[in-house]
Order: C-alpha cells, then structure tokens, then sequence
C-alpha cells in the first residue's frame, strides 16, 4: 500500500454515495471473502490439535462491505472496516508499503521488467466524447432537423443522409458501451417508420402518428440508461432526469432550429439554399389554374350518363368516363345529358330533353 492510504470501505453505492439494495451488497461480501480465502490457510499443529488460519480472514473482508458485523478487537457492528497500511500488515491484508511500482518491483525482488500503461485508442476517445450527454443532444436535433428537411423537399437527398448518419452516431457508441440494446434501436426504428406512414399514408394525425413518436421518445431515452430490458433497479433517478431532458431538448431544439435554418437558408433571399426552393406564387389573376385547360371544352358537350347521379356519378363524353354532378334532383342511368359548367375539376350536368 501507499503511505497514506487505506483499505476498506467497499460497501456498494451509487453515484450519490447511498448504499445500494442488500441484492448488490450480498454479492460483493461474498465477493471480497472469497477473494480472500483465495488466499488460502496455514495449517498449524500443536500437539495432538490440527488449528487451520487463514492467512487473510475472510471475516475482515466481508467487514468492508457489512457494518453489522462484529470482530472482537478490530470493529464493532455499525461501522464499515477501513484499514490503514499498518493496520492492513498487521492483519494481513497488505504485504508491505510502497510510494511507486518500481519501489514495489524492488520489494518483491524483480529487477527486470517493463512498464506497459494502458492509453486509450483513438476509436475510444471518439465513442468517450460521442456518449456525452450534450453531444447525444446535438445529434438529436441533428435527427429532427434532417428528417424535417427531408420532407420538405422533394425525393431522397443530404437531409436524410444526415438524419441517418447522426442516428448511426448517437446509437453505435451507445451499444459499444453497453447502453443501448437491440430492442431499443428497434422501438426507434419503428416509432420512425410509424410517423413516415403517418404523414404519407394515412390522412391526418393519428394513432399511428402519436404511437411512433412515443416509440422515438422512449428509445431515444432508453438508450441513454444502464437498464437491463425493462427492469430499473438500480438505475437512480438522477440518471433517468438526465437521459429524458437530453432527448427533450434534443427534439424540441431540432424543431426550433429546422424552423429557423428553413428560413434562414432557403426561404430568406440571401440563403444558401434560396435557389432550391419555390418563392413565386400562381394567382388566378395572373391566368393560373389548378386544372387542365382540355377540361374547360367539354363546356356544352353531350354524352350518357354511366352511372346514377345522386347527385354525383359518372358520365361518358366523347368516349372518356368522368365525375360529374348533376346540377338539380337524380339522373339516371343511361340518360342522356349536356355538361352546363366546369368549376374547379367538376362537370355539372342537366338531363337532356
């Protein structure tokens, strides 16, 4: 041991310095007494008695982790052991009292060695800055904002590029760590897929729009804390408040900042992107309609009607089938008829005579 130091005190905590549930504690005392029995025991015979002492007791060793139990002499119940250098030699928890590894190495007897330390890989800083908690914020809002941009332009470009890239940086360091598990990418996956199918597929705003954006949440979340499946023990609150507002402030910062870069870079006429989007509006003053012009011919024409009229239906002009609606009462079927108006991609009809 160092001079100065201490040995002990290895009651489990969490971040706070609380002691963990007796579930984490019982498996560290019998962590540190079988560390100790490793040890093994001397065997001492006197007379006709066999007496077996182990060289480091193991009683000592559960100590640092239990403060209800008792040694006589060494440490009363209530208090967690902790030992110092000379304390730890005179009990045998500790060989001798060195400041450094090569005073070690020459207590022990070693002269030839080499010293190799441990440094970090470049691959390990970079997944070590990635799990920061305001870079998974960033590449959040780097995930909203491509995907924001990516739906207000037309086919597949950047935007999804860096939507999916920030995605692969915020999970891969993540479930190099240990943090992120399968299932929780996957409830990102699918919360994504369930909002596209939302937006694109089926109209309006509903279960599918809500239950994929609180699968993104949930995933996002998930895979900021240490939980093994759904089970939460031993995962502190503390932990939890900050992996939830990391992502909401990811996302709500995403949006903000689509919003404003929307602006800024393509609707503003200094943007970078200004020339990539449509600035110039199509009047109906100016001659601009929303139809196609062949529709207004078909103004006094005559043909069948294919359909019932109540009062829209089908009707065949000129050997074309079009939606039509009768301008008063029923037209039946197979009745002739003459297209009166053409208003905004609608034929209205009356029954010839």
């Amino acid at each position: 041991m160092r001079p100065g130091g201490s040995i002990g005190a290895a009651t489990v905590v969490n971040p706070t310095g609380q002691a963990m549930p007796d579930k984490y504690q019982s498996y560290m005392r019998s962590t540190m007494r079988s560390t100790a029995e490793a040890h093994g025991k001397d065997t001492i015979i006197t007379g006709n008695d066999t007496i077996y002492k182990w060289r480091r007791d193991p009683r000592i060793a559960e100590a640092m982790v239990d403060p209800s139990v008792f040694i006589e002499g060494i440490i009363d119940t209530g208090k967690v052991l902790t030992f110092t250098p000379a304390e730890a030699i005179e009990n045998g928890y500790c060989e001798g009292i060195a400041e450094n590894i090569p005073e070690v190495l020459k207590k022990v007897g070693i002269d030839e060695y080499k010293i190799v330390e441990y440094e970090p890989t470049w691959i390990e800083r970079i997944i070590g800055f990635l799990v920061l908690p305001f870079v998974s914020g960033i590449l959040i809002m780097a995930i909203i904002g491509g995907i924001y941009f990516e739906m207000q332009s037309p086919g597949i470009g950047f935007p999804l590029g860096v939507a999916v890239l920030a995605a692969i940086m915020y999970f891969a360091p993540l479930y190099l760590e240990g943090l992120a598990a399968h299932w929780e990418i996957l409830l990102f996956i699918v919360g994504v897929i369930l909002v596209i199918v939302e937006i694109f597929v089926i109209p309006g705003f509903g279960v599918a729009g809500i239950s994929g954006i609180s699968l993104i949440f949930i995933g996002l979340v998930l895979s900021l804390i240490n939980n093994v499946n759904f089970d939460f023990e031993g995962v502190e609150i503390a932990t939890v408040g900050v992996a939830v507002t990391t992502v909401v402030l990811g996302v709500f910062g995403g949006f903000i900042l689509s919003l404003y870069l929307g602006n800024k870079l393509f609707a503003s006429k200094s943007g970078m992107f200004r020339n990539m989007s449509l600035k110039s509006v199509q009047n109906v003053n100016d001659g601009f309609v929303c139809i196609e012009t062949g529709m207004f011919a078909l103004k006094g024409k005559t043909g069948v009607s294919k359909s019932v009229l109540r009062p829209a239906g089908k009707v065949l002009i000129e050997g074309e089938v079009f939606d039509a609606v009768a301008n008063s009462g029923f037209i039946d079927k197979d009745v002739n008829i003459i297209v009166t108006k053409v208003e905004a991609t609608q034929l209205y009809v009356d029954r010839m005579e």
